[in-house]
């Protein structure tokens, strides 16, 4: 698929938006007070939650996104805001409700596992209001709109008169609606293009215990005949998706086997992927099969994680070039480091031109990967080589380069720099361990105090100092075997 056709689709989500804090720490005692555990928390992060991580997929794969939703007006509220702001979300449809509290899921974890969640929430019905500046806020915005996505998770905002009037203009400018249901009954959904429930939700909705294919085509028809939709996608976890259409037999979707860390928040990302498929002019079935790639990826990560673009174009690739997922962007790093956080993964990081691989950098690599749980190996772009090396350098290209080292067992990710991010890219991986070759001493090793002061530490890795770069391309001219 060509996803640059995200770059023109303009989604409205429209849901419960949230706010996710997640406080990392170590557990080495008990509390005297009581028998718990006692966590000492060294970090913390905030990531967007409920309908917000269905917003944040989306923006992630660079299509247009509009938010239209309901926050307090505290502190936790303007975190939803300064998250929506950094990823250019448009909020003019986030209404903020004095003496409401924004949702936030506060989840403890220490040694890779989650200790405990604390919950602050309402699931109190908006204000009429509210719902009336949120509902007149919708019915403009619809004309310009591709889809309309609705994620509810039960918060008090996707109330009977919400859904009426949404729907009403969803049909009055034609406009696919497409929505990710909450609680037993799903009739205040009627009218909608899609609905998406879960297994488990569509079990409780249709009131039919779900143990094997036959009972699951009976629950789907069931929520057909009940409920005034067309089309109904029921996810069914690691045994794929179920898509059911009015006069149609069922399609069913099988995922493919993957590690899973984490489950939460796979239904936004299916959401998100499904309207957008369908935004860029895809059938149902298509945008179906996308998502199920797109949730299979997603549940190989820890909370409530996007994907990017170059993911799925790895994972729909015939040939599944793995190699394709080490490489990463700059910019695709906060996410990563955070990511590779929440498992309690220790990152070590190396960097170089590496122009022309040798047997030292092989050895460098897998002594690097030993001091750590994950490799980072940061490539210096061609004008940095160039300044570096000087003519005639480099003689691979980057291109070339991160291909190759991506093919090495012992590196995770490779991203490509040049020299004067080497400090922002510091900044953002913040590595346990810097790695270089014993050719080096500490005192010369670029960014070596930086990690010293943000808690790391550098290490000289012992390589055979006779092999080098520039000796192998000596060797070459000199046989005059270079192109």
């Amino acid at each position: 698929m060509d996803f640059s056709k995200f770059d023109r689709c303009h989604v409205l989500v429209v849901g419960d938006l949230m706010i996710d804090e997640y406080l990392w720490g170590e557990v080495d005692r008990i509390s005297p007070e009581a028998p718990v555990q006692i966590v000492a928390v060294d970090s913390e992060d905030y990531t967007l939650g409920g309908s917000g991580n269905v917003i944040n997929n989306i923006a992630a794969l660079g299509a247009k996104v509009t938010a239209a939703g309901v926050i307090g007006t505290g502190r936790n509220g303007q975190l939803v805001l300064q998250k929506f702001k950094e990823l250019g979300v448009d909020t003019a449809g986030v209404v903020q409700e004095p003496d409401r509290p924004t949702t936030m899921k506060t989840r403890i974890i220490a040694a890779n596992q989650q200790v405990l969640r604390i919950d602050r929430e309402t699931k109190k019905a908006i204000s009429d209001a509210t719902l009336d500046k949120l509902a007149g806020y919708i019915e403009n915005k619809v004309p310009g709109v591709d889809v309309i996505l609705i994620s509810d998770y039960g918060k008090g905002v996707i109330t009977n008169t919400l859904m009426s009037r949404l729907i009403a203009a969803a049909r009055k400018h034609n406009k696919i609606t497409i929505a990710d249901p909450k609680g037993l009954d799903f009739s205040k959904y009627s009218g909608v293009s899609l609905l998406t429930p879960n297994k488990k939700e569509a079990a409780r909705a249709s009131g039919i215990e779900i143990v094997d294919e036959s009972t699951l085509a009976e629950s789907g028809r069931k929520i057909l005949e009940t409920v005034d939709i067309n089309k109904l996608l029921i996810t069914c976890g690691q045994d794929g998706m179920v898509l059911f259409q009015q006069n149609k037999a069922p399609c069913k979707i099988s995922a493919e086997a993957r590690q899973v860390y984490d489950v939460s928040g796979a239904g936004d990302t299916v959401l998100a992927v499904l309207g957008l498929g369908i935004a860029a002019g895809k059938s149902f079935e298509d945008s179906t099969t996308l998502a199920n790639t797109a949730a299979g990826l997603v549940v190989g990560k820890v909370g409530t994680a996007t994907i990017s673009r170059q993911e799925l174009t790895a994972a729909l690739l015939p040939t599944r070039d793995s190699t394709i997922f080490k490489h990463k962007r700059l910019s695709d790093l906060p996410a990563l480091v955070q990511e590779l956080r929440k498992q309690g993964k220790r990152l070590v990081l190396t960097n170089g031109c590496f122009d022309l691989l040798h047997a030292g950098h092989i050895l460098l690599f897998s002594a690097s990967k030993q001091l750590g749980d994950v490799l980072i190996v940061a490539i210096d772009d061609d004008d940095s080589v160039k300044a570096l090396k000087g003519p005639g350098r480099p003689v691979i290209r980057a291109e070339e380069r991160v291909r190759i080292i991506s093919a090495l067992d012992t590196v995770d990710y490779v991203v490509l720099f040049s020299s004067e991010e080497l400090e922002s890219l510091i900044k953002i991986i913040r590595p346990g361990v810097l790695t270089k070759g014993s050719n080096y001493t500490s005192e010369k090793v670029l960014g070596g105090k930086l990690v010293e002061r943000l808690g790391g530490r550098v290490a000289l890795i012992p390589v055979t100092e006779n092999i080098s770069s520039t000796s192998i391309i000596n060797n070459i001219k000199s046989s005059d075997s270079i192109d």
